[in-house]
Order: structure tokens, then sequence, then C-alpha cells
């Protein structure tokens, strides 16, 4: 309720002493008080009820003022029982902190006023909840023309004052109310919070304050025909499911409001649904071509089915696309499996799902990491990753086609030509000398921290690109290095990881494919003798060795990096030589050193 609404009740008797401008403030509670520091009882939007009895002379005023402003209360209500009028020194410290004053007329109880608030705050605001639920189920019910998640976000900050988002799992805002949007970062953030709080099987709403903003996190499940039964896997649902965002701490809320707001993402539930649905010709359309690539098809047909493709992936562009594959794997084990350590894959494996999963991570079912279907996990999420974020509007996604085959997803994404406009983008920009190209990098650099909360200690994303190829031709090479540079990133350490083509042509490349014994045998016969003098002399040898092939074996480099005299450096090197028998001013030994380090 709002404070100017109190003055509208006659029955309560105020009288407005200053304030006016301030009348639309929102009152959340009502608290009665004669402390002289009552701030420890206060948490914002309360109106304040005093008696004065605080009040000794005109100094006590100020202090008392400016610790209500501090806290954020609405307004304050001064009775008159006690003094007859309002002392002049309250309103003047009330004015110079722009805090409502009211007084309350002798005949009026405290009680009556409080009981008025707390009916209005509580009883009537459910109440005033119902109606946006029971309107916006109307307009959603009546068809797509319904208006979308934004109708009930609009409803809910215009008649109930409450600030919600809809956010992706990475965070991504897919509806607001018509203000400003929420910053990348608190998105981001939250959909972390969010994601830790359900694998851990916290009931929700989940609390999250970020940069001091307390947040309320309601989970939106996916209700419609691609829903998951109750009982499965929370893992297999996490990475995919909305979340709606309301600033304001539900902890406190009665369960009817709870249960009110659940109503609430059940409605943008089923938006969500109608979403997937739009999605279902873009995801046939790469199951199509990729069954095609990926059985040899003829290039004419595989031309054929993307001339069919590229309307629908982007429509309006009369410039024959380019094409870039993405191939992603989410993978699960237990808490000691590869997939939660992140190690990489031993010989012969296709990456951590190579371990062994005996027990489900805390909050699923207790399936283990091989019992869940990784594919349509990494499809729905591979859609999320891909989304530009420069790109506005609901539709954002529209472009992106993605397949699932097996335990991976495939993406097909459309390119424009340099030099062509990308849909939806402001037309007086500059884009003309833009790259269009996916980089791997780039990919996971915004969504690293939420989904890495998302898959806990239990879980892992690894995430291949190819390079841009344009003509049916290249699409198998592509799907081939794209699936290439995702076993790289599965080689690597990290929960989510991610290579692109760029990186196949460094010899970085062989090392995570050599056998394991191979590896061993290799690093233990070079380091190991140094590692052992080391230990023993409490020397520098592997240290100097790494130093000293990373300044490509200049002496006076080295020397200086090391702040070492050259001498001492030339007495390092020659031990080195003597322990391991190889000569470091061979190119060959160099490389041997260089690569056992790599894979040591």
């Amino acid at each position: 309720m709002r404070l100017r609404a109190l003055l509208e009740t006659d029955a309560l008797g105020l009288r407005l002493l200053g304030g006016e401008d301030e009348l639309d403030r929102t009152v959340r509670g009502v608290m009665t008080t004669d402390l002289r520091d009552p701030s420890r009882y206060l948490s914002g939007g309360e109106l304040v009820l005093t008696g004065l009895a605080w009040r000794r002379d005109a100094a006590d005023s100020e202090p008392f003022v400016r610790i209500l402003a501090g806290a954020g209360v609405a307004g304050l209500a001064a009775g008159e029982a006690e003094l007859g009028d309002v002392p002049g020194d309250l309103v003047e410290a009330c004015a110079r902190h722009r805090l409502p004053l009211f007084a309350v007329h002798e005949t009026v109880a405290f009680a009556t006023i409080t009981e008025h608030v707390v009916r209005q705050v509580s009883g009537e605001r459910a109440g005033d909840l119902a109606a946006v639920v029971d309107r916006h189920r109307r307009l959603m019910t009546s068809g797509p023309a319904g208006g979308g998640p934004e109708v009930v976000l609009d409803l809910l900050g215009s008649d109930l004052d409450l600030h919600a988002w809809v956010l992706s799992p990475t965070g991504r805002q897919i509806a607001g109310a018509g203000e400003a949007p929420l910053p990348g970062p608190v998105g981001a953030a939250l959909a972390g919070r969010h994601l830790a709080a359900t694998r851990t099987g916290r009931r929700a709403p989940h609390r999250a304050t970020v940069e001091g903003t307390t947040y309320s996190l309601f989970p939106i499940r996916n209700t419609g025909r691609g829903a998951l039964p109750a009982s499965r896997d929370v893992r297999e649902s996490v990475l995919s499911d909305w979340l709606l965002a309301v600033e304001a701490d539900a902890s406190d809320w009665p369960p009817a409001r709870l249960d009110l707001l659940q109503g609430v993402t059940q409605l943008i539930a089923v938006e969500r649904d109608r979403r997937d649905a739009a999605r279902t010709v873009r995801r046939r359309l790469a199951q199509e071509v990729l069954e095609l690539v990926q059985t040899g098809a003829p290039p004419a047909e595989i031309a054929a089915r993307l001339r069919v493709a590229a309307p629908v992936l982007l429509p309006g562009l009369g410039t024959a696309p380019h094409w870039q594959v993405v191939v992603a794997r989410v993978e699960w084990g237990d808490a000691e499996g590869r997939a939660a350590a992140g190690t990489p894959a031993g010989p012969g494996s296709s990456g951590p799902s190579g371990s062994s999963a005996s027990s489900g991570s805390s909050g699923s079912s207790g399936s283990s990491g091989s019992d869940i279907a990784g594919g349509p996990v990494a499809q729905a999420l591979l859609e999320e990753i891909l989304v530009d974020p420069a790109v506005t509007g609901p539709d954002t996604a529209d472009r992106i086609a993605v397949a699932h085959t097996g335990e991976e997803a495939v993406a097909l994404v459309p390119l424009p030509a340099v030099g062509a406009p990308a849909p939806d983008r402001d037309a007086g920009a500059d884009t003309a000398h833009e790259d269009p190209a996916l980089h791997a990098d780039v990919l996971l650099a915004a969504v690293r921290e939420p989904l890495s909360a998302g898959l806990a200690d239990d879980g892992r994303l690894t995430l291949g690109v190819s390079a841009a190829v344009h003509s049916p031709e290249g699409l198998r090479g592509a799907l081939e290095e794209a699936r290439h540079a995702r076993r790289v990133a599965a080689a690597r350490p990290g929960r989510v990881c991610a290579a692109g083509h760029q990186e196949l042509a460094s010899h970085v490349l062989l090392l995570p494919f050599v056998p394991d014994d191979v590896r061993r045998a290799f690093t233990a016969r070079l380091l190991d003798p140094l590692r052992d003098y080391d230990r023993r002399h409490r020397a520098e040898l592997i240290p100097t060795l790494e130093t000293f092939l990373d300044c490509d074996g200049s002496w006076t480099r080295c020397a200086a990096r090391l702040h070492l005299h050259v001498n001492t450096l030339r007495y390092r090197v020659g031990r080195i030589e003597q322990l391991t028998g190889r000569d470091l001013s061979r190119l060959e030994d160099k490389l041997d050193f260089f690569l056992a380090l790599r894979m040591s």
C-alpha cells in the first residue's frame, strides 16, 4: 500500500505535517516505538508510530529522524496525546531528511492504525496478487497474443510494487518489466546461486543477496510436453530450467503469497513451452542435416537441405550464409569421478564419461551419471549458450539449430557473410568489417560461473568449435573438427572447458592423446632425476629448466628473470645436462624437455 492511502482513510484520523512529495512511498509494515534508537528493529518500508516519549528536548528530534531515514522507513506518525501538538523541531527534522510526517489525533489508538496497515499489506496485497494471477491467466489462455511473461511482470510491478525478471540458467534476461534491464553480472550471479541451491536440494524460493540487494529466486519448471517426471534426477533439468528473480525477501511471506508466486511461475512456464515448441522446426532441420553429413550424403543433397534451413534460421537475409559447427557434451559422474575433478581422460577414453558413477549428486534422485541422457541436456544448454547477447528481442535463439546424437549435442550455426549486417542489429551500426564467426573462449566467458555452480562437484561441460565453411562439402570436415576440438577441451582441467579450431594447429593438440603409460615413462625418464636432486639438495633445477626454455635458451634473459648471476645459471644448466644425459644446446633435447614439462 502507498502512504497516500493512509490520508484517504478518515477512521485513522491522520493529518499530514510534511513530505507531500513522498506520499507514493510503499508501506511494507508498521512498528510502534518510543526507543531513542529503534534501528535494530527496522528493515525498511515501515510506518513508524511513536508517542514521543523518547523526546526530552528539541535536540533529540534530529538524531531520531536521522536514524529512521537511514533505515529506509516509509514514514513517521507522531501521537498528539503526550504533548498536545507535534513539536516544530520534529517537523523541521523530518523536512530536512525528506521523511513524511503525520500527526495522530489523541482519540485514535495506535492499535487501530496497526490493524489497518497489517490488513492492507498482508491480506489485501495477497488478494491483489490473486487478481493479477487470475487476470494474466485469462490473457495467456486467450492465445499467443496474451503478451508473454512481460505482461505478468508489468502487473507485478504496477499493482504490487514487485520488481521481477525471468532469467535463463546462465543468467541471461529473457523477460523483464518495463524498466532498466538487470545488469549482466547480477543476472549471472543470481543464476549461479539458484543452480547451486537447486543442486543441494534446498527448497525454493532461494534467497540471494547480490551487490547489497536481496532477491528471491523461484524455479520455472518445464510443464510442457518435454517435461520430466518429478521423480527424475534433478541433473536432467537443472541446466535448462528458467528462474523468476524477485527483488524482495520472501522468507517471511505467508504461505498464500508464496503459492500465488508459484502460480506466476506456472504461467511463465506455459510461455516457455510455446517457445520450446517453436524450436521444433529448427531442431528437425539440424537433425536432418546432421544425419546427411554423418552418413556421407552427396553434397548436392546437403546443399538442398541447407537452402531450406537458411530462410528459417536467417529470415530476411538475402546473402547465403557460411556455417560453423559447435559440439557440446555434458557428462556426469560421482563426486570422486573424472567429471567432478575435471581431470584429463585416460588413453582410449573419450573424456570424463569413461569414469564410473555409483551415486548421484546432492539433490538428485540417486541415479548415477551414466543413467542420465546427456544429449538432451547438452542440446538445451547449447541453444542457450549460442544466443547472441548483442541481439535483442524474444526470438534471439530462433536462428540456432541444435540436434543431439548419442551423448553429444551438435549445433549448425549460420553466419552471414562478412559485410552483411546481422539481423536485429542497429541499422546504423558499422558492421561491414565485423567478424561474425564464433570463438570458443568468448562463448563460455559470460556463462562459466553460473554453469559451474549447476555442474557442482560431479558434472562437466566440454565444447568444441569448428572453423567456418563455405560449402556443403566442408560440413563433414567441420563436424569432425568440432568433435576433435571438444576432445582437446575434455583433456583439460576444469568444469567448463572449450577449444576452437585455431588450437588444432598446435603441437599441444597431440599431448592429451598420448597414452598414459607412455606419458609417465617419458616424463619420468627426463624429469625424475631433476626432481630427486631438487628434493635432496633443495635446489631449483625444475624451475630453472622451465624458465630457460621459456626464454628460448637466452642466458642473459633467463638469469635476469631468475635474479641469478649468469655463471650460477650455467652451473645449474650443466647439472641438468649431467643428470639427464641431454644437451640443452640441441633443439631436439630442448623440445623433449618442453614436452615432458607439458605432460607432467
